[in-house]
């Protein structure tokens, strides 16, 4: 029977790009990560160096080598070589072993069935304003993980944002608002910024007031919890300024558009796990 987990935790990364590099900052800021005890593994030089230089974290080459050494295991390599790297940690993984994988349409079952059915998995889908610790994350448990363990999950990724349980069916749809929301949304801002130049205000200006107003209206959101609608009728006065850009923008089917966007996304995301 594996030892109850307790924080700070000896946590291994199987990747050590920015993601992981984000992860394991904000882990360790957070005081939920042992960063003396904690290793990384990535086959670039480059990428352990930065690694170790962000986190203090010990870095190597070997893979087995941090799943000997820590006993939760972020899986945050490309979909492409998570093959490659599940059939060299799988002799090394033991009923000990939390894996948690952030890589994008590979399922539960792939993961199972490449380690062993008994693993413990934990399928996970953060966006990257972790790098910020301003994630949106949803993640779903395997059948085998527990309740401690989903647990153990939630408050990690809390720690670097907000995160939802959600079932393994929806994390497509995850993929699809909040893994690629945040470009839509550097889409709007740097149109919105382009508007502001276009009608006389210095770029710098124009793209610092954007992104904040986008900011500002997310936490507007957030905080009071009234619907977008009513936030948006409150600013549209009648004959005013807003309603007039709100026409414009329905005009040009700017909700269609953004639906259109997720649902486009989310499907890709879906012909993505089929490809396995």
């Amino acid at each position: 029977m594996p030892a109850e987990r307790t924080f700070p935790l000896a946590v291994g990364f199987l990747g050590a790009g920015q993601m992981a590099t984000a992860l394991a900052s904000a882990w360790a800021k957070a005081g939920l990560l042992d960063a003396s005890r904690s290793r990384a593994a990535d086959p670039y030089p480059d990428a352990r160096a930065k690694f170790q230089a962000a986190t203090g974290i010990k870095t190597v080459e070997a893979n087995r080598d941090v799943v000997a050494a820590c006993d939760v295991l972020v899986l945050a390599v490309k979909p492409q070589v998570m093959s490659a790297v599940l059939d060299e940690i799988k002799p090394a993984i033991s009923a000990a072993h939390l894996i948690v994988s952030i890589a994008a349409g590979v399922t539960l079952k792939t993961l199972g069935d490449s380690l062993g059915a008994d693993t413990k998995l934990v399928r996970v889908m953060p966006n990257t304003p972790c790098l910020v610790s301003a994630s949106a994350t949803g993640f779903s448990p395997g059948s085998t993980a527990t309740l401690d363990d989903a647990a153990l999950v939630e408050s990690l990724f809390s720690a670097v944002g907000t995160a939802y349980r959600v079932p393994e069916y929806l994390l497509d749809a995850v993929t699809g608002l909040s893994g690629s929301g945040p470009a839509f949304v550097y889409l709007f801002i740097e149109a919105l910024a382009d508007g502001g130049v276009r009608c006389g205000l210095p770029r710098p200006v124009a793209q610092s007031l954007a992104a904040q107003t986008v900011l500002g209206a997310a936490r507007m959101v957030l905080e009071t919890g009234q619907h977008p609608g009513a936030l948006k009728d409150a600013v549209a006065s009648p004959g005013g300024t807003t309603i007039a850009g709100i026409h414009a923008l329905e005009r040009a089917a700017f909700r269609a558009a953004a639906i259109d966007a997720v649902e486009a996304a989310t499907k890709r995301a879906q012909e993505l796990g089929k490809r396995e």
